[in-house]
């Protein structure tokens, strides 16, 4: 995921940190200290990711994989439960922090671990990093933003109650749409609302059609190395490939397009 994304959300952060209203001398002291320890872990994540981006894009590749696959696998047949648990943490902290190297870890897991447990472990550690930075949004930024979109009225407020009409379908949409960034799957719905238990089960559902072609071009990758090649990612763009995963967004989006036709009325 490129700078962009953080750099808007940076942006949009520090627009809300500064647009709430004083409060009054007296009660400034007060009353900021909890807001800046509120904000506090969306920070932390941002500087995480633009740190980890200058430094570790060039670290976590597919080259890395190749050089140091030999010791990881001795190190997964010697060790298998800590391998388990240090692959999941790593994967856990690239996601929450939005680090360089998704792609590489997914396929990591189906290297190491195979098709069915590398699924699991990728989407177990997908999903709990996703959690993470969802909650650090939602505590801080989403909560003033949701505030706000609450108290408004006009277009803001028909796009948020369309928005909690339709959460699941939404939710569903962000995960199947490969040219949605991860990033942006994790933090937009933390910033307008969104409910977290409809968040975690969506999105660890959502990214299994995903996650299955990763892990599955890792269980191959030790042939490709062997040719002197790379993996293939493009995989995910062939037709066999999206027309899939295209037909899942399209079946999320029915319901929508249900109510849309019945006047968004109940069906």
């Amino acid at each position: 995921m490129g700078v962009s994304h953080r750099g808007c959300a940076a942006h949009l952060y520090l627009m809300t940190l500064h647009s709430d209203p004083p409060a009054g001398k007296a009660e400034m002291p007060e009353t900021r200290k909890p807001g800046l320890a509120r904000h506090l872990p969306l920070i932390v994540i941002l500087a995480v990711a633009v740190l980890g981006f200058l430094t570790l894009r060039d670290q976590l590749t597919f080259d890395t994989l190749r050089d140091n696959r030999e010791a990881l696998l001795a190190l997964r047949d010697s060790h298998y439960l800590l391998m388990v648990a240090g692959f999941v943490a790593v994967y856990i902290a690239i996601v929450a922090f939005s680090l360089p190297g998704a792609a590489v870890a997914s396929v990591t897991g189906g290297f190491l671990f195979g098709l069915a447990a590398g699924t699991a472990f990728n989407v177990l550690a997908a999903t709990v990093g996703a959690a993470a930075i969802f909650l650090a949004a939602r505590a801080g930024l989403g909560r003033a933003l949701a505030a706000r979109m609450e108290a408004s009225e006009g277009t803001v407020k028909r796009l948020r109650d369309g928005l909690q009409e339709n959460e699941i379908s939404v939710l569903f949409i962000l995960r199947l749409v490969p040219v949605v960034p991860f990033f942006v799957a994790n933090l937009l719905p933390a910033l307008v609302g969104v409910h977290f238990r409809n968040f975690l089960w969506t999105t660890a559902l959502g990214i299994v059609p995903g996650a299955l072609v990763f892990t599955s071009i890792g269980v191959g990758v030790g042939e490709v190395f062997d040719r002197g090649e790379d993996p293939d990612l493009s995989l995910l763009w062939e037709p066999q490939v999206i027309g899939p995963l295209l037909g899942l967004a399209a079946l999320a989006a029915l319901p929508m397009v249900i109510k849309a036709l019945r006047g968004r009325k109940d069906i």
